[in-house]
């Protein structure tokens, strides 16, 4: 993304925390689930700044359909998203469109870490560290909204990082490095369908993504806006 891009792609919401619906904090390194009904609107913040967020996002009445970040990528040929940026499900349908973002840059490729890839990557000793996989796991089997869904481990595709920043190198390769957010940066989605969201705050410790220093998000969700119109 070149500079220029890089700055119009930084939109301000006008939507007043105050006004929200759901207000909630989800701490350092953990999960957490909420339906978001089409039409809303609903925003991540990145508190302290680094902050890897992984998430998911499953059509609500059908959770075979969910987040594709084969056709994200595919259907806009782009591998970063921004404002505009449209999120597609394995079946073509648009489930939400990014509407505000002021962090400008967020990973499709990354994906989530685990036990196995913190193994291979950073030695055996990491095995037992806790991971998103982790939490995506526990997510789905105690969370009521995945409990009623019948979700499991069958369930977990590719996962958005939110204000992750995972460069491709010129032989193809991908390198975690420092992330381009800050305190208090956000990204905000209305919701083009009733989605079920699903994140996983990153407990990551052993790469920069988050600073070597996890630490909490804020989740708001608001009705659909009156007088606001979202291109």
């Amino acid at each position: 993304m070149s500079a220029q891009n890089h700055i119009e792609s930084l939109i301000e919401s006008k939507l007043d925390p105050e006004t929200a619906v759901v207000d909630e904090i989800c701490p350092a390194g953990e999960p957490w689930v909420k339906l978001v009904m089409q039409g809303q609107v609903f925003r991540i913040v990145d508190l302290e700044g680094n902050q890897a967020v992984d998430t998911l996002f499953y059509n609500a009445t059908d959770t075979m359909e969910r987040y594709s970040a084969t056709d994200t990528i595919r259907c806009q040929n782009k591998l970063y998203l921004t404002t505009g940026s449209k999120l597609y499900s394995n079946f073509g349908n648009v489930l939400l469109t990014i509407v505000a973002d002021t962090c400008g840059r967020h990973d499709t490729l990354g994906g989530a870490c685990a036990a196995e890839s913190n193994t291979v990557r950073y030695g055996l000793e990491k095995f037992p560290m806790h991971s998103c996989r982790d939490n995506f796991l526990h997510a789905l089997a105690h969370d009521p909204l995945c409990e009623r869904r019948n979700m499991s481990k069958r369930d977990l595709p590719s996962n958005i990082n939110f204000f992750m920043n995972v460069p491709v190198s010129e032989d193809g390769g991908l390198d975690f490095v420092d992330g381009v957010s800050a305190p208090g940066k956000y990204v905000e989605m209305k919701a083009e369908m009733d989605v079920v969201v699903l994140i996983s705050n990153c407990p990551q410790l052993n790469n920069p993504c988050n600073a070597y220093n996890p630490t909490p998000i804020r989740l708001l969700v608001w009705d659909e806006p009156n007088g606001l119109v979202f291109d």
